[in-house]
């Protein structure tokens, strides 16, 4: 079965930040949860926005937490936090209530406390590098703390100090962009190993110039994915499977297959491309381009490549992590699109330095 990682409507965003600079109190400052492995605020943020700015949720725990506190907390998915946090932990955000900061936040998050396995997930590979993306509406120095629910962590049980383990800490890691929209945070970073099946990933935000921290929960599952997400979109973000047939470069070591996914969101598609090295010896950094000729561009940010020319003359390299491939390794990259899915699939060129 194939996934579908979550969409974000450009035009609906970029909608939802106007409308977000009213309902945000001006004195907020500081924001900021994970958009990758995207936490529940936010995946349900995206889940539910619509063209219109109006959010009305697809995911049945993303609906209900907004039944119970309204729609104020998602124009605010960023605002996760504690202006006295002052990098406590236990002891002081009472065990049931990590996701929500506790209750002394500027924004009631207590619903996204709730015990549920329908949460949006995304979908990972155990032991794997990553690229972790984590919100900088304001930016301020300070440190990360990521945290992994124990093994035998049941799921059907309020999220505890207990269960969780410390597996890193990054501090004043690089930015995407400028403050203030759907830029981010960035570091690389290997998960633990020996994980299996649905787990909570914890990352607890410490600011270094004063006590104000954020607290953002991230519904993943270990199950050899790739970065996907499901519980996105109209049908639960389940993809109903490849429309299109792929196509590759077949005449260079550095192979690339082009797979095109209706996600039944009229107006958009999933792409995803899978690069391998078909030589015998180690390819150091890919470069993957294509030529779009049905007005296709791209909604949001690729996921493990960065985009280095837009459509309809795309151009995709590799990211920090995944440009080193051995003979017949292989990664893949993927990307939430705007148009309908090409027919025919365009023609990939695969080049290596």
């Amino acid at each position: 079965m194939r996934v579908m990682r979550s969409v974000v409507l450009a035009a609906a965003a970029a909608f939802a930040m106007i409308i977000t600079a009213f309902v945000i109190p001006q004195s907020a400052q500081a924001h900021g949860v994970t958009m990758f492995p995207g936490s529940r605020t936010f995946l349900c943020w995206q889940d539910g926005l619509r063209e219109n700015g109006a959010i009305d949720p697809y995911n049945p725990a993303c609906d209900a937490a907004v039944a119970q506190s309204g729609t104020t907390p998602l124009y605010n998915w960023f605002a996760v936090l504690r202006s006295d946090g002052a990098g406590r932990t236990s002891g002081f955000i009472p065990d049931g209530q990590i996701c929500s900061g506790g209750t002394g936040g500027p924004y009631d998050f207590s619903a996204y406390n709730a015990v549920r396995n329908d949460w949006p997930k995304t979908h990972l590979t155990s032991g794997a590098n990553i690229q972790i993306r984590h919100s900088n509406w304001a930016a301020h120095p300070g440190s990360f703390d990521l945290y992994i629910t124990r093994n035998g962590w049941s799921p059907n049980s309020p999220l505890r100090w207990a269960d969780l383990e410390k597996f890193g800490t990054v501090s004043n890691p690089p930015q995407s962009g400028g403050v203030g929209g759907l830029n981010y945070y960035y570091w690389n970073s290997t998960l633990p190993s020996g994980k299996s099946g649905d787990h909570i990933l914890f990352i607890h935000w410490k600011r270094s110039d004063s006590n104000e921290n954020f607290y953002s929960c991230s519904d993943v599952v270990f199950d050899g994915g790739n970065g996907e997400v499901t519980g996105v979109g109209p049908g639960g973000g389940q993809s109903p499977g490849p429309t299109d047939t792929p196509t590759q470069n077949p005449d260079a070591d550095c192979q690339a297959t082009f797979r095109g996914t209706d996600n039944g969101w009229a107006g958009h598609f999933q792409g995803e491309v899978t690069v391998r090295n078909t030589g015998t010896t180690a390819l150091n950094g890919w470069t993957v381009s294509w030529t779009y000729t049905g007005g296709q561009g791209f909604s949001g940010s690729p996921w493990n490549a960065t985009l280095t020319g837009q459509p309809p003359n795309v151009v995709a390299k590799n990211a920090s992590y995944n440009g080193q491939l051995a003979p017949n390794a292989s990664t893949t990259f993927g990307f939430n699109a705007t148009g309908s899915v090409p027919s025919p699939v365009p023609t990939l060129t695969c080049t290596s330095p």
